[in-house]
């Protein structure tokens, strides 16, 4: 399985703590792999759109799935919404925070039409119930 994890995200434990946490994905990565020995993990980190819809390409056609955190491009990127339709292996949207309590901009996703499921509020552990969802609902 692929986490892809979009533009700012490479800054968790630095970007807003009170929102997003103060641990890196990097810290947290190791801890989510031992959960799930027998799952490969692979993991991609990128601020630009192009580069994610070419990863999601690269791995949507072998992968057993993906889980996205597109950040910002979650609200704007018809191009992902595209690519993830696309593609052959299930896809679930990941949130850090519960995007409904913020800011009304962000209530809206553009890419959750494609996806199989979106996972939203229960910090860097929405990965892992993303990961879990795709292993029991594959």
């Amino acid at each position: 399985m692929m986490i892809i994890n979009g533009p700012n995200l490479n800054l968790l434990g630095v970007r807003e703590p009170g929102i997003y946490g103060s641990s890196s994905f990097e810290d947290y990565l190791p801890k989510l792999r031992a959960q799930y020995p027998d799952v490969e993990l692979d993991y991609y980190q990128s601020n630009i759109e192009g580069e994610l819809i070419n990863k999601l390409q690269e791995v949507g056609f072998t992968y057993d799935g993906v889980a996205i955190n597109a950040g910002a491009y979650t609200h704007t990127s018809i191009a992902l919404l595209d690519c993830i339709r696309s593609l052959k292996c299930p896809v679930v949207e990941v949130h850090i925070s519960n995007v409904h309590q913020r800011e009304e901009y962000r209530h809206h996703s553009m890419i959750s039409a494609g996806c199989k499921g979106v996972i939203c509020g229960f910090g860097l552990d929405s990965y892992r119930l993303a990961i879990e969802a795709m292993i029991h609902n594959a």
